[in-house]
């Protein structure tokens, strides 16, 4: 009796012990700092998510989860509701996204902000102030591969497509005719090899044609320097133009100085030389008329005359 009474007394003192230890760990271990609360409400997918999961600003530990709940109000929302230290810097700009811990898949919240020095957002048990959930990283993934298969849906029929068996005798028929344009451009320099050959022969008559272009240039501009010469010393002051202007008028004066005599001398003859006279300025009118017009004519001769009626070269006026 006294072993049996011994041994039941050891398995309560145990049990005790025991139940002692864990009321002191619960204890010592309590989270005795008292944090703001939040909520976040969002209508993505939370996987991985549980409560008392972390609560991270800009990657350090500044609280935990404390429960996640359907929103009665709104069908399909969830309500995270967290807790993070006072001096958490939430503010009306600070928003939440999802992220996962390496390789085991476990989720915590990761807070963020989207510009520096935004007013605080005050929160209490009584008004919970709501902090945004944004998509993370996996949900954008997610999106975005959706939107990655479908292209890759797209270009694998396109591909299909394009190996048609219609498209793969097109393509055997270019490839074919590639092959023939090759030997078609091989047989080009078999070709050119004629007319290589004559190139420096063509080469050298260019040469010689250049020269005698060349030399032709210089001929003509000699041949226009010695004409200016000319017209310059027909023009003179005292070129031959002028000399023979100066003699007709001497021979006018001479005209009018015999006119006079002959009018005082013979009375009669007055006016069959004033007549000869009258003729003889009208030629020498020409005369000057005609040096004006070709003044190298006192070097090449005047022009030949208009052939008349009935002389060799004559032909009539049209209307």
């Amino acid at each position: 009796m006294e072993n049996r009474s011994h041994a039941l007394m050891t398995g309560f003192f145990t049990i005790a012990l025991i139940i002692a230890t864990v009321l002191a760990g619960i204890w010592f271990n309590r989270d005795r700092v008292e944090r703001v609360p939040y909520q976040l409400a969002t209508t993505l997918s939370v996987p991985g998510l549980n409560p008392q999961a972390a609560v991270r600003y800009r990657g350090l530990e500044v609280g935990k989860v404390d429960s996640i709940a359907f929103d009665p109000k709104v069908a399909g929302q969830i309500l995270i509701r967290i807790s993070v230290n006072p001096d958490t810097p939430i503010t009306r700009t600070t928003f939440a996204t999802l992220g996962y811990q390496g390789v085991t898949g476990i989720a915590y919240v990761q807070l963020d902000d989207d510009a520096n020095g935004s007013p605080l957002l005050a929160s209490d048990a009584q008004h919970l102030a709501r902090v945004p959930l944004r998509a993370g990283f996996m949900d954008q993934l997610e999106r975005r591969g959706k939107a990655i298969l479908e292209q890759t849906e797209q270009l694998t029929n396109r591909l299909n497509e394009i190996a048609s068996p219609a498209n793969q005798r097109a393509l055997t028929g270019a490839i074919d005719n590639i092959s023939k344009s090759a030997a078609a451009f091989g047989t080009i320099p078999e070709r050119l090899d004629p007319v290589l050959t004559r190139l420096p022969e063509l080469t050298a008559k260019f040469d010689q044609t250049m020269g005698a272009f060349s030399t032709f240039s210089q001929n003509a501009s000699a041949l226009t320097k010695h004409w200016d010469a000319v017209a310059t010393t027909m023009q003179a002051p005292d070129g031959p133009i002028n000399r023979l202007t100066a003699t007709v008028e001497r021979v006018g004066g001479t005209v009018e100085g015999i006119g006079s005599d002959v009018e005082l001398q013979a009375l009669p003859h007055v006016v069959a030389m004033t007549d000869e006279a009258r003729s003889s300025l009208r030629a020498v009118k020409r005369t000057m008329n005609t040096l004006n017009d070709r003044p190298q004519s006192l070097l090449f001769g005047g022009p030949n005359a208009t052939p008349g009626p009935g002389e060799p070269g004559f032909s009539a006026p049209t209307k």
